[in-house]
Formats: structure tokens, sequence, C-alpha cells
């Protein structure tokens, strides 16, 4: 069973990571495409980024119920032919129409697929390994993004729409081979063994409604999406709307810098995150947050700092170049942590819905932290801005280490308890546990 778990981890890794490396062509580009390429203007550009939100909140309040009825693989398998007509239809619309559907279908097909494949990694991963796999998840996610942005920026022209229509037909492709990849991987089915330190209690079988009740009623899973909108809100909501707009309006660096420092952000998260891991892996894991929170209240502090340096732009660039470093370093800390803390919080049989209420969280925050980012940016309150993030990152510390009470001890630190037990268990009883999908 162990084989088999692994072989079928390492195939969804795989096809997890060719997604990611298409998904790397088409989205520094999706913006010039609609308004530039295709002549549509700023304001349908900006709705089509806009309709990936909007298709993600509507679809996820429904895909872990789904997930938990009917099983990741099937749900995933969908979303990604879904996610594969709406890239390709990004690149054959030539009408504002055609190019806000397809968005809507892109952006719902991978909202879709992310909690199915995060339910998958936790059905064919242990306690002791889990953190190890969503830390390769998301180290191949962001070398998949980063060599994918590099290849396309070799290829796209904006003269030329037809190499606009070959990014988003790679990118249909690859998604395509996800499905494919995930259709053929043998994953076994949900294990009987109920997540570390829970009851069996709210299996999902009792209906959307009440397993969305019982789901609000667990305090520390309330706590952790607390926690997702906060992290998200304040780092991933930013990158490309609020920092960037800092880094060019205040720090003065140039169009190519910022590119430099979403680089250093990539080859931080690709060059630590193992190293990372080995450091938290055996720490609790509200001691690690909490850390997250310190390590990006620096990085404001420093994205602050380098908006005063008038009159030394170099110091002023390698400070805002440090900003996004910092970020990566947090993104590192927390890839090994937080979806394994969902996981392990999820009642038997109710782990795709603890998926997609933490993803439907990440969602909210990624829509609404370009927003206040804009609204922010156009009345010039820079100062306001960094101060409201730096308090928001102190605020992780807080909630991290005060939700640290809620979580039983296999929950905040559950390495040294997956030893125990697999001192003291065999795993031919593991086996007959689980169940086929």
């Amino acid at each position: 069973m162990n084989t088999a778990m692994g072989a079928a981890l390492r195939r969804i890794q795989l096809g997890n990571a060719l997604s990611a490396f298409g998904n790397g062509f088409t989205v520094p580009f999706t913006f010039v495409y609609v308004s530039q390429v295709r002549g549509l203007g700023a304001g349908v550009a900006g709705a089509v980024l806009a309709m990936f939100a909007v298709a993600a909140l509507f679809v996820l309040p429904f895909t872990g119920r789904a997930i938990d009825r009917r099983g990741p693989v099937p749900v995933a398998v969908a979303g990604t032919v879904l996610a594969a007509s709406g890239s390709l239809g990004l690149g054959l619309s030539g009408s504002e129409v055609g190019v806000i559907a397809a968005a809507g279908a892109l952006g719902a097909g991978i909202a879709v697929v992310q909690p199915a494949l995060a339910t998958m990694i936790v059905w064919c991963s242990t306690t002791a390994t889990r953190s190890r796999a969503f830390a390769m998840q998301f180290f191949l996610n962001n070398l998949g993004l980063g060599v994918g942005g590099l290849i396309g920026g070799l290829i796209v022209d904006t003269s030329h729409p037809s190499s606009f229509i070959r990014l988003f037909a790679i990118e249909a492709a690859m998604f395509l081979v996800l499905g494919a990849v995930v259709a053929t991987a043998r994953v076994p089915g949900a294990p009987r063994v109920v997540a570390a330190g829970r009851s069996s209690a709210g299996d999902g079988s009792e209906g959307a409604e009440s397993g969305w009740r019982t789901l609000l009623r667990d305090r520390a899973m309330v706590r952790v999406c607390v926690l997702g909108f906060v992290m998200f809100f304040a780092c991933y909501g930013q990158f490309e709307s609020g920092l960037s707009a800092f880094a060019v309006e205040v720090t003065h660096i140039s169009p190519a810098t910022l590119g430099a420092a979403l680089a250093a952000n990539t080859a931080v998260v690709v060059l630590a995150q193992f190293v990372v891991l080995r450091l938290v892996e055996r720490r609790r894991r509200s001691r690690v947050i909490a850390g997250v929170g310190l390590v990006w209240a620096v990085a404001w502090v420093a994205a602050g700092v380098s908006g005063l340096m008038h009159g030394s732009h170099t110091l002023a660039v390698a400070a805002i170049i440090s900003t996004y470093a910092l970020f990566g370093l947090g993104e590192a800390m927390l890839a090994p942590t937080v979806n394994p803390l969902v996981a392990d919080l999820a009642p038997e049989r109710m782990v795709g819905q603890y998926n997609s209420a933490f993803a439907l969280v990440k969602q909210l925050a990624l829509a609404l932290g370009p927003a206040v980012a804009g609204v922010i940016a156009a009345a010039g309150a820079y100062d306001a801005y960094i101060v409201m993030l730096v308090v928001c990152s102190l605020a992780i510390s807080v909630t991290a280490l005060r939700m640290a009470r809620h979580l039983a001890p296999a929950q905040d630190r559950p390495l040294p308890v997956a030893h125990v037990v697999a001192r003291s268990v065999r795993p031919e009883p593991l086996e007959a546990e689980r169940v086929p999908c």
C-alpha cells in the first residue's frame, strides 16, 4: 500500500508541476493580451482578471461536497477539462463577452482542481509525510510557474497575436495532461483512520448544510480560516497590485527591476523550500505560522524604508528586492504547515469540504486585497498602506499563538507523534483500514 500511495503521489505531483508550467505561460501576459493584442482595453482586461476570482467564489462552496461524495479524482478531471476549455477560449476569443466567459471557465476549473488535488495528496500521504508532500507541491508549482513564464516570455510577441494563441494552447494542453495523469493514477480510497486528534463526528454524509455547520462549529478550523484570510490578504493579495504600485510609484524602481524582485521571490521559494522544511517540520505549527507573521512584518517594514531612501536609489532597490525575498521565505515556511494542518483538522470524510473552505477563504482574500490596494494607491496613502500591512502581519503571529490552545498536540506538532505510532503500530492494520475509491 505504501508503494502504491507513493507512486500515485509522484504522478499527482508530476501532473501538478506540468499544469503550473502551462499556467506560467499565460499568467504574466493575460492583461497585455486582452487589453492590447485583442484591443479590448484595460477595463475589459481588468474584468477578465476579476472573473477568475468571481468564478472561483461561485464554485468553491459546492466543490467540497462533490469531492467528499464522488471522490477527488472525477472532480479533478472535470476541473481540468473546464480549465482547458477556458484557456483555449481565451486564446481564440476576440470579443468582450467571449474573453470574460472563457476567463470564468478557466477560473472555475482551477478553483475546482486545487482542493481536489489537495485531497488526493492527503489520501496519498500520512501524518508523518504530509508536510513534505505539500512542500513538494508548492516547490513544483513555483518552479513550473517560473520556468513557464520564462519560456513564455521568449515566445510571446505583441505584434503577432498567433504567439499568444500558442501560449494559451500550451496551457490548455497541460491541463489536459494533468487530467490524464490524475485519471490514471491509482489513488487509494479515503482513509478510515480518523485525523490526528479528531473524533469521527461529522463525516460529511448528512448534506452540505450540515457539513458547513460542522465546519463552522470547529473553532480551530475557523481560526485557521481567519489566519488564511489575513495571510493571503497581506501577502499574495498584494503582489501584483499594492506592492508593485508602491515599488514603482514610491520607491521609483523600473519595471525591469520589479521583474528582478519577483524573480528573487521565486528563487527563495525554490532554493530554500526543503532547507526550511527540515527546520519547521518538527516544530509546532502554530509557532511556525507566528514566525511567518514576524518575517512578513519585517518585509513590509523594509518596503516602507525603501520609499524613504530618496538619496540612495541602490539601497532602495536592495530594500524592495529584500521585501520580495522575505515574502518568499514566509511562503516556504507556510507550504509544509497550513495545508497539512487543514487536513489534520478535518473530520473523517470531510477533507474535501475543509480544503474547499480554505480555498474559498483564499479566493476572498485574493479578491479583496487588490481592491483595497487600488483604493489606497488612488488616494496616495502609502504610509497608511504600509502600517496596515505591518499590523496585519503581526496579527498573524498573535492569532497563530492563540490558535494553539484549540489544537490537539498531534495537530500542532504531528511528526514526533507519528514516529511513536509508527514504532508501535504495524503497517498491515493501516492497510486494512483503507477503503477503495
